[in-house]
């Protein structure tokens, strides 16, 4: 099994709600058949059910299955429909849906449902004394599942609960895409790499669509075997379209077709975080935003997604971000690639937030704190995009609040803040 069918199947079966109930369908029809034997061979009669209250029971539990299904698939829809409206549609396929609790929930009300129907079908002369009243259990713990779905999907729809796992898989992916922290021993320099003569391109001949992940590691290898540079054009995350560069290729690796290479990318209609932090880092912007918009009008909800930023760029901006290749032991051979720098992740984590957000003393006060803080923190190579930001942001507070008491209550420094500065103060020396 290659890369991209482990890849699309693992997608899959993340982001797919029906698969486990359907599993669960047949693990139903193939559990009757093994409880029917049971109860043939053995004839447990302990448990003493008749015939009538068996089939009303089975009845009963058959209906109320249904139901439960119907209302927690419209539940689902609703909520879903709620929480696009409100935060993002982009949160959509990583919270509520995709999620496990979802997915179990529904599997086992369809494993009670099908085995209640099999049984009912199946005890007109006999009752399936232990069948029925697997049904009977099944059923209640299915309404104690059930229960504890609405629980969940009332704190999971949550802003805060939302954002949080936004940026729970940011982390993760920044761990991938960038192992290795600035000042580490272990981790590589800038890669050089010694590219010698003319580039083939290749263009992407399948869909316009957004690229998803790339298998680098398996390119480099590609790459190390024919002897030469495989160049990847698109950063993950951008959208390409048909007929535009994908590969550059140098050296030995002139000689791949485009088909060859394309089993390394995975592309898609919608970014995803798992290779992509800058999504993260979007998805969280686009909700500070849309909290921010006069239909809204929830400075908090903005606060709380710059709790998540300020979280990510801590990471982020501790880790090393500039060595686009993986080569062999000699910088010979290797896949050669882009992502994003240092400036473009500060610019996109704070320059939309100030412009939308530099009417609330609210939002300014957290992201000058934001700012001042990671200047205080991260290395110093770290500090000029911060420092601008910073220093745009006082610019836009100073024009909006003319009051000094707003901008004292936002954090912003005054003309007073200046004059009381010890470095501003003349001591005159005594005679």
């Amino acid at each position: 099994m290659n890369w991209i069918v482990r890849y699309r199947l693992r997608r899959f079966l993340h982001t797919s709600v029906w698969v486990v109930p359907l599993a669960s369908m047949v693990v139903a029809i193939l559990l009757l058949q093994v409880l029917r034997w049971v109860d043939h061979e053995l004839a447990p009669r302990v448990l003493g059910f008749g015939m009538e209250g068996a089939r009303n029971a089975l009845t009963m539990i058959a209906a109320s299955m249904l139901s439960l299904l119907v209302f927690a698939f419209s539940a689902l829809l609703i909520t879903v429909q709620l929480a696009s409206a409100q935060l993002t549609p982009r949160i959509i396929a990583g919270t509520a849906i995709s999620g496990r609790p979802v997915k179990y929930t529904i599997g086992l009300v369809t494993l009670t449902y099908t085995l209640s129907v099999g049984v009912l079908g199946r005890s007109e002369t006999v009752v399936l004394q232990l069948a029925t009243a697997l049904c009977i259990l099944l059923s209640l713990l299915s309404i104690a599942v059930f229960l504890y779905l609405m629980d969940y999907w009332i704190k999971a729809l949550r802003p805060v609960s939302v954002m949080a796992v936004v940026g729970a898989e940011a982390v993760q992916a920044i761990e991938e895409v960038y192992p290795y922290q600035i000042a580490s021993a272990g981790g590589p320099g800038r890669a050089t790499a010694r590219i010698h003569g003319d580039a083939v391109t290749r263009v992407h001949e399948g869909h316009s669509n957004v690229l998803l992940a790339a298998d680098l590691a398996g390119l480099a290898r590609l790459a190390t075997m024919v002897g030469g540079f495989i160049e990847l054009v698109p950063r993950v995350g951008e959208y390409i379209a048909t007929g535009e560069p994908l590969f550059r290729l140098y050296g030995g690796a002139a000689q791949l077709d485009a088909h060859t290479l394309s089993r390394s990318l995975a592309f898609g209609p919608e970014r995803t975080i798992q290779q992509d932090p800058m999504f993260a880092f979007r998805i969280l912007v686009d909700i500070a935003v849309k909290a921010l918009s006069p239909a809204i009008n929830d400075p908090t909800t903005a606060v709380l997604a710059l709790d998540q930023l300020d979280r990510l760029l801590r990471r982020i901006g501790q880790r090393q971000l500039d060595t686009e290749a993986i080569l062999d032991e000699r910088d010979e051979h290797g896949v050669l690639f882009r992502t994003p720098d240092w400036d473009e992740y500060v610019m996109l984590a704070t320059s939309e937030i100030r412009n939308f957000g530099a009417t609330s003393l609210l939002v300014v006060q957290r992201l000058r704190q934001l700012l001042t803080n990671l200047i205080a923190v991260l290395p110093a190579s770290r500090r000029p995009p911060l420092e601008t930001q910073l220093r745009l942001l006082d610019a836009a507070a100073t024009r909006v609040f003319p009051d000094v008491e707003d901008r004292i209550f936002a954090g912003v420094p005054t003309p007073a803040d200046s004059h009381s500065r010890p470095e501003a103060v003349s001591i005159v020396p005594p005679r």
